[in-house]
């Protein structure tokens, strides 16, 4: 056991040879002196011993260790014995007082009353802590690596396993000695410092790390005494490794459970392998004592780690092998134990190392690019939509990094995907609602996160529950990140409300899919085909080229455009909305629907083809329906100077030129000529006293780049206050009161009937009814019980509905709710004058609609068939052939695991709708009685008025011919609704021809909306405006406190919300724009319906086969999208257009059902909402009763009954007593023009009786 020097010279049979001869033939006189060991300095060799007696040492070296062990285990165990005897002997002192105290009471009770003396000390309470505690507690403290001394001390004993020394050495000139001298010094101070601390010194002083102490901080001192140095049991300083994984915890490096396991067997493996090949090592080159030491051989420390493994491992090759006694002795045990050991820990390690996540890494952000967080629902299908629009070549260069995080691991296919995107894609396994997963992928740094919802799930309001979890987290962690989620349920959007950090202000953003879902078939109701145009406008497509004249090619012209947002140039500053749009649409190709307007508190709206009266401010924000975002560009670098003489608009780019911010007066001006109608050199609204004071009206109205006055209405003000700058008929043309000269002109309110030609002074609205909800965005009614709203099969009929919205509606009382508020909202809107809203029967399960009518029983004509949409006999009782539009809803698909059968119960009442036949005796009997007249439309003056052309669907006699939209959750399931299409399984679902037709929407088409939120938060405030019919926060506030509408009195204020723009479809084949139906260009007809009736047309609704030469039968339409200038019109061509709200159309129409309150019939047949002529007005009443008894015997049988279908509708209806003379366009104009110089204010209307 005994080898010199570094253990690496061997000394065996040979080598004690040489040295005896040695030893016999040394000289008195040699120059070694043993008396001056310490002066002379013996190189070592083989031939030279460490003393000129060539005595081994090594029994004192591992006496030292002996003698430390057992001599302080002997000194604990004698402290403990003393301890111990002293305990005992004071307890039974103890003891005997006390015994005495109970046997001498009085003597006690004497004592206690006698004066202590002043040597006396009382008994403290409480023992205070001794200075050995404190010592104790310090050293606790000192390794307990709570801080950083404490883990330098707990980490460095690990630091230093194994040095090299030399033999014979002198301590005072070797630095290597010295260096182990000082290490182990360290080991020795930290050996102390754990006694201290250690409660059980026994124990302290058995265990390993103890022992290993023992036997290698010892020796060292030794060999400072003895000039010579013994490798000896230092390879006992291994076992340290084993307190590798605590150390590693302590300096907050292994965190996860698996980690701490993996290095916890890796170092017990690793220090009881290099533990074990030192332990052959020293025998193996040292020999058997018993042998003198003759039998040695030598081997280097790593032959004896490969001998360790290979024998571990049972495969022992026999290259290497331990020849001594002791190491064949040491083999034998330790082969039962290490193989023991290797069979289990292996396994266990390479199963650690197999399962470590493979996306278990932290996302390193890159400078200049940003990167958002993707959560919840990460499967292939959503991933790759979300890619496919979010990396779309028609967006500028997205320079974002996309980030997934998720706790699953995605699957192959999933995993492919992620490599195609490699460069802009990276995969992370964890959870948001973990911190340290967020911190891994960086949140605190992240543009946006992105929450994807699970629209397939069977339990939404679980899913949404999870998906505003996953917001409180974020939030939680950071909350000033943007955040973009999608919810299922709308009225689960309130909860995110209670989040103190969410704010919509900053960015957050809620995408509803049940909100949004409802409103585009809601809006489809109003305009057959819009639903296709708007999912296709929120969504990046490319565009796809067809050479042959079919329907596919205009329709895929169409898809190709999409939304983009741009600020408009300096150059549009000053004009009116209706101007700017016709300059972009003619001149710059684009075409700009909407404006982000912003008030005088700086508060931002959007406002949809607003009319004369905006005009356009410095860096107003436009919208814009363009193919792709560089086109759009021309918006923002448009100079009237440079560009003015350019036809190409591809050529518009950014000019070189320096804009002159235009002064006060030339905007003042400017304006004042748009007002007038006349160019800038004709036009003398402005004189040159008006220019020589602008500095006395600048500073009385200023006009900041961002302020919302119009400058003419700042004009007239101005001359009011300073009436020699204009004469009196300037003063006239400008606006100025003709009949009261002395009052001023901001008292005149804006829409006076007296000003417009052709109108009366009407009388003004009762005040103490409430026809809206409190914020005026909706008709409202006061609560009806849902027993008055049921409609027995025969009741149903009699009531000869049409230009109704059918809704057929499957589900059952454990059926999730689809949210039948959000499909109702948009067809109540305000912005519809009573008589114009359309009656809405719902064909269903009564125990499904009675959960839903608790958010329906605000709404006025909405009706219950109870029933099932597969009874072609309740179709017939509601007349679907007279409907507007027929939906087909379903509560059930998500309960059903087969995709494939999800929508099978809308397929199955879609194509028995379809199958469906019909007499026309009603359609001939309800047009012999003025039927099919539409709402806004008097055919006493058919070119007075713009809505004309606005027409109803005709009778059909055929189900293919009733207008439907199916909702879908499948989408491959599409192939199933048209049987006479030959689109493939595989087609995209906006290719299919039932979504181009605008007859099937998918709740996929949606997705899309979350790259367009992030790359604009605008949009989705968009889209949420054109489709759900005016919802704003406050509203969404208000549904989250009450989960219902509250009514409102009207006041200017909610009145003046109504001035809003709706969705119509404008007819060719009659009315104003006749003339451009037939081989007109839609270029004309856009300019001439912006002009004339400030109506914003945005697409068309062809016939299928419109282009064949030869005629078709075939009734089905598809969707163009944003035609150009010159493509063609046919006169069957339906225009999409946003139309100005009418505030004629409730003076001079009223419906049927508003005629008389004696006759209760008429209540029922107000569902048919026909208007007519004004002249019939006054014999109304009994007109219809001789039509119906003409038309159907039975139905006078029923005159007498006392329920009322629409009980909502007012009984106390008078007739109006006013004429509504015809309007032409030149007093149209003079009506636009009006407008235009009125105030930027919200309209405020005159209120007028609807009902």
């Amino acid at each position: 056991m005994l080898a010199e020097a570094d253990g690496t010279v061997p000394h065996g049979s040979d080598s004690s040879m040489r040295t005896s001869n040695i030893n016999n033939n040394i000289n008195p006189d040699s120059s070694i002196l043993i008396s001056k060991m310490e002066d002379v300095v013996i190189p070592f060799s083989s031939e030279v011993p460490c003393d000129n007696n060539g005595q081994r040492m090594w029994w004192a070296f591992l006496a030292s260790s002996m003698v430390t062990f057992f001599g302080g285990l002997f000194i604990i165990l004698l402290w403990r014995t003393l301890k111990y005897l002293w305990t005992v002997c004071c307890h039974c002192n103890i003891k005997n007082k006390e015994a005495q105290k109970v046997n001498n009471p009085a003597n006690n009770q004497a004592a206690d009353r006698a004066p202590k003396g002043p040597d006396e000390k009382e008994e403290a309470p409480a023992s205070e802590v001794g200075w050995m505690t404190s010592v104790k507690d310090w050293a606790g403290v000192m390794i307990s690596a709570q801080t950083l001394t404490g883990r330098v001390l707990v980490g460095a004993p690990s630091s230093k396993y194994r040095s090299s020394y030399k033999s014979c050495q002198n301590f005072y000139k070797d630095f290597t000695l010295q260096i182990d001298m000082a290490f182990n010094v360290f080991f020795l101070l930290y050996f102390g410092l754990r006694f201290i601390a250690a409660n059980d010194k026994l124990w302290f002083w058995l265990e390993v790390n103890s022992v290993v102490d023992f036997f290698t901080v010892p020796p060292v001192f030794v060999s400072v005494y003895l000039n010579r140095s013994w490798l000896g049991l230092r390879f006992l300083r291994a076992l340290r490794l084993i307190q590798f994984s605590e150390i590693l915890q302590f300096l907050n490096i292994l965190k996860t459970s698996n980690s701490i396991k993996l290095v916890n067997l890796c170092s017990i493996f690793i220090s009881t392998w290099l533990t074990a090949a030192g332990f052959i090592h020293l025998v193996e080159n040292s020999g058997d004592p018993w042998e003198n030491f003759q039998n040695s051989q030598s081997l280097s420390y790593w032959e004896c780690v490969y001998l360790l493994m290979v024998t571990m491992s049972t495969v022992g090759y026999g290259d290497v092998y331990a020849k001594t006694t002791l190491g064949r002795l040491f083999m034998v045990f330790f082969i039962l134990g290490g193989l023991a050991m290797f069979a289990s820990y292996v396994p266990e390690i390479i199963e650690l190392i197999g399962n470590r996540k493979k996306y278990g890494g932290s996302y390193s952000a890159v400078n200049g690019r940003k990167h958002i967080v993707v959560c919840g629902h990460i499967t292939l299908e959503s991933v790759s939509n979300f890619l496919k629009d979010f990396l779309h070549k028609d967006r500028d260069d997205v320079n974002v990094e996309i980030v997934f995080l998720h706790n699953i691991s995605p699957n192959l296919e999933l995993e492919a995907l992620f490599k195609r995107h490699f460069t802009q894609v990276e995969f992370y396994q964890g959870s948001v609602l973990n911190p340290h997963d967020l911190a891994r992928v960086k949140i605190e740094s992240a543009d946006a996160c992105l929450i994807l919802a699970n629209k397939y799930c069977a339990d939404p309001d679980a899913e949404d529950a999870s998906n505003i979890m996953r917001v409180i987290s974020i939030k939680n962690y950071h909350p000033k990140i943007r955040i973009i989620t999608q919810m299922l349920q709308y009225h689960n959007k309130a909860h995110l409300l209670n989040i103190p950090s969410w704010n919509w202000k900053e960015g957050d953003d809620a995408i509803c899919l049940a909100e949004l879902k409802a409103g585009f078939i809601a809006q489809s109701c109003l305009a057959q085909g819009l639903s296709t145009m708007l999912a296709n406008l929120f969504s990046m497509r490319s565009f796809i080229e067809i050479e042959e004249d079919t329907w596919q090619k205009y329709y895929l012209e169409g898809v190709a455009n999409e939304m983009y947002t741009e600020y408009l140039s300096s150059a549009f500053v000053g004009l009116s909305f209706p101007t700017v749009c016709e300059l972009c649409y003619v001149k710059l190709k684009l075409l700009l629907i909407a404006i982000e307007y912003k008030s005088e508190q700086r508060e931002s709206s959007i406002l949809i083809n607003p009319g004369n009266h905006v005009k356009m401010q410095e860096g107003t924000l436009g919208f814009f329906i363009a193919s792709d975002a560089k086109e759009v560009k021309r918006a923002f670098f448009y100079c009237k100077a440079c560009h003015d003489d350019i036809t190409d608009p591809k050529r518009i780019k950014k000019c070189g030129c320096k804009r002159p911010k235009m002064s006060v007066y030339k905007r003042m001006k400017l304006a004042c000529c748009f007002d007038c109608g006349r160019s800038e050199q004709d036009c003398s609204c402005m004189s040159g006293s008006v220019h020589s004071n602008m500095d006395t009206l600048q500073r009385a109205y200023p006009l900041s780049s961002v302020s919302v006055h119009d400058c003419a209405t700042t004009l007239r003000a101005f001359e009011d206050e300073h009436p020699s700058t204009l004469s009196p008929k300037k003063k006239q043309r400008n606006g100025g009161m003709r009949n009261s000269p002395n009052c001023s002109p901001k008292m005149m309110s804006r829409h006076d009937p007296l000003l417009i030609p052709g109108n009366e002074q009407i009388e003004n609205m009762d005040m103490n009814v409430k026809r809206y909800d409190s914020t005026g965005m909706f008709h409202w009614c006061p609560s009806k019980d849902i027993e008055k709203v049921i409609l027995t099969r025969s009741e149903a009929s009699m009531t000869v509905l049409s230009g109704h919205v059918v809704v057929c509606i499957f589900g059952d009382v454990t059926s999730a709710l689809v949210g039948l508020r959000n499909l109702v909202m948009p067809l109540r809107a305000s912005n519809f004058h009573y008589h114009e809203l359309k009656p809405i029967v719902f064909v269903g399960s009564l125990d499904y609609l009675r959960r839903e009518w608790e958010t329906l029983h605000n709404f006025p004509k909405v009706s219950i068939l109870p029933g099932t949409p597969l009874s072609r006999a309740d179709l017939r009782a509601v007349n679907i052939n007279l409907c507007d539009m027929c939906v087909i809803l379903s509560a059930n698909q998500n309960n059903i695991e087969d995709a494939s059968l999800q929508d099978k119960e809308c397929i199955l009442a879609s194509l028995n709708i379809k199958s469906m036949q019909f007499d026309d005796s009603i359609g001939v009997l309800q047009a012999n009685s003025q039927g099919f007249t539409p709402p806004g439309m008097d055919r006493s003056s058919p070119d007075s008025s713009p809505v004309h052309g606005f027409v109803r669907q005709a009778s059909v006699t055929t189900g293919s011919n009733i207008p439907i939209i199916t909702e879908l959750v499948n989408d491959s399931n599409v192939q199933f609704l048209d049987q006479d299409d030959d689109d493939d399984p595989d087609t995209e679902l906006y290719l299919t021809q039932p979504f181009a037709c605008g007859t099937a929407f998918a709740v996929s088409v949606l997705d899309s909306l979350m790259s367009a939120t992030y790359f604009n938060d605008n949009i989705l405030t968009l889209i949420r405006t054109l489709v759900t019919g005016g919802a704003t926060p406050e509203l969404e506030a208000l549904l989250a406190e009450e989960n219902a509408l509250r009514g409102g009195y009207s006041t200017p204020q909610t009145l003046a919300n109504r001035d809003r723009c709706r969705v119509a479809q404008l007819a060719l084949y009659d009315g104003p724009f006749a003339d451009l139906g037939d081989g007109g260009c839609y270029g004309d007809l856009f300019c001439k319906a912006l002009k004339t009736y400030n109506m914003l047309c945005f697409g068309i609704y062809r016939l299928r086969d419109a282009h064949l030469s030869s005629p078709s039968q075939c009734t089905k339409r598809y969707v163009i999208t944003n035609p150009p200038y010159e493509f063609e019109l046919v006169p069957t061509d339906l225009i999409f257009c946003l139309m100005q709200f009418d505030h004629n159309a409730g003076q001079s129409r009223t419906s049927l059902s508003h005629s008389s309150h004696s006759s209760h019939s008429s209540s029922k047949k107000s569902s048919s909402v026909h208007s007519i002529p004004p002249s019939n007005r006054q014999n109304r009443s009994s007109k219809s009763r001789e039509a119906r008894d003409k038309q159907n015997a039975t139905r006078m049988n029923r005159m007498g009954q006392e329920k009322k279908w629409f009980t909502d509708e007012p009984e106390n209806a008078y007739p109006r007593n006013i004429q509504i003379k015809p309007m032409s366009t030149h007093m149209a104009n003079q009506v636009n023009q009006y407008k235009s110089t009125s105030s930027l204010i919200p309209p405020i209307r005159e209120v007028e009786d609807e009902c």
